[in-house]
Formats: C-alpha cells, structure tokens, sequence
C-alpha cells in the first residue's frame, strides 16, 4: 500500500532540550549545542527553540531569537574560537554597567 500524500521532508528539527544544551538533527546528523558554548539558548522559550529553519542547505536560523548558525560552526567549532570570547566579554560588560548603576 503507497500513501497517496508524502509526508514532509524534515531537514532539521529539535530533538532534546535538556538542563545542559539542545540536540538537534540537521542533515541526517545529530548535533549537541550546550549553552556554554552557545548560551542564547539558555532560559529560552521551547517554541522558541523549537521553531528552527535550515536555509540553502547550509544555515540554520531561529527567528524568534534572531540567531544564525552554520553547519559548519557545529561540525567544525575548532574553526570558531572566537564565538565564546566575544559573547563572554558582550555579558561581562553588560553586567559591569549593571552594577556601576547599582552603586
């Protein structure tokens, strides 16, 4: 018996959401996005991470979050070093004016 409709072709979707990161499969492959390594994902909303699109075959974005990530930022992280610097001093200095305001 053949179905008359074909279902979709999913090419990305959440698998887990869990206490350290997210898993997601994209392409045929499962990827591990913990939220020290991308921490915009932390304190989210599950629709919000939920609701991912693979753009070109190559780019997944996250519209509600405005996020952009490559495949290869996954598969290759070691190209990327800089992603966690550059996030960790945006957040201390954030919190550095927090607390000059505070005083």
């Amino acid at each position: 018996m053949r179905s008359l409709k074909h279902g979709r072709n999913i090419s990305v979707s959440v698998e887990n959401i869990t206490p350290f990161g997210i898993w997601i499969f994209v392409e045929g492959k499962e990827c591990f996005l913990s939220y020290k390594d991308y921490p915009y994902f932390k304190d989210q909303t599950l629709k919000a991470i939920q609701h991912v699109q693979l753009l070109h075959g190559y780019h997944l974005y996250w519209p509600e979050l405005d996020v952009d990530l490559e495949i290869d930022n996954l598969e290759n992280p070691e190209k990327y070093p800089l992603k966690t610097q550059i996030i960790k001093k945006h957040l201390s200095s954030r919190s550095n004016k927090r607390a000059i305001a505070r005083q």
